[in-house]
């Protein structure tokens, strides 16, 4: 959400036009999807702001890492070795501590590990597509994982999704979770996905870029790439589970 000026309570207005709108038609899918009729909000429940939470013991100690965490022993998923981290923060730039965030993405050949997927290219027996972690006290995450490889998909005669993972968030309460995709700097599908083209605004697609990080990166084993998320205000990143004003 994109605003200049706090709102009451603190709060910065959501700004609409920052998000796609939900009827795009070069996304064929948005045709169907988009709401016909005005927008009516809901005040959520205190069940819905208030619980059920997650348990910071359900995180297992290769859930953030999805080279090896549905590996053989002696194994690891194929494909470029990457670390992915960055920083969740509010509107106001400060650290967000204590959110799950969950992960999943298609492997190194495009394919999700789904009875639905029914592209060409192989499943990689050594990885699972999925994982989580909790973000720290100073709001930073990390994890690692192979870089995903671009597929194509049913919209048009022939396109093709950048490589990108898809990133949720949850809050402390059952409502709370917003859902976003990471792109990766230098993707030339990039400007050329319906999907990407539904963002009016080129700096929140930058903001849906990972950039790529040598200082952080490990040598001899992975290259690493910087995103962070942030969750309203004037820099907010796009959430898809917002296009629908929601």
């Amino acid at each position: 959400m994109k605003n200049s000026q706090p709102s009451v309570a603190n709060y910065f207005t959501r700004d609409r036009a920052w998000h796609p709108q939900a009827y795009a038609p070069g996304y064929k899918s948005s045709v169907l999807r988009a709401p016909t009729r005005a927008l009516i909000a809901f005040g959520n429940s205190l069940s819905e702001t208030s619980g059920p939470a997650f348990g910071h013991d359900i995180i297992g100690p290769l859930d953030n890492d999805m080279i090896l965490n549905f590996a053989q022993p002696g194994e690891s998923a194929i494909g470029e070795r990457i670390m992915v981290q960055g920083r969740v923060l509010d509107e106001r730039g400060q650290p967000v501590p204590g959110v799950l965030l969950e992960f999943w993405q298609a492997n190194a050949g495009g394919r999700y590990r789904h009875k639905k997927d029914g592209y060409l290219a192989p499943l990689d027996p050594n990885f699972g597509g999925c994982g989580r972690t909790i973000s720290g006290g100073d709001g930073t995450y990390a994890f690692r994982t192979v870089r995903p490889g671009p597929y194509p998909w049913p919209n048009g005669p022939n396109d093709w999704r950048p490589a990108h993972i898809h990133i949720s968030v949850f809050g402390h309460g059952f409502a709370q979770r917003l859902i976003t995709q990471m792109y990766f700097q230098g993707d030339p599908l990039i400007p050329i996905c319906p999907i990407v083209r539904t963002i009016n605004d080129p700096k929140a697609i930058e903001q849906l870029t990972a950039r790529l990080d040598m200082n952080a990166s490990a040598p001899m084993d992975a290259l690493a790439y910087r995103f962070d998320i942030i969750l309203r205000g004037s820099r907010s990143t796009l959430f898809e589970n917002r296009l629908e004003g929601n």
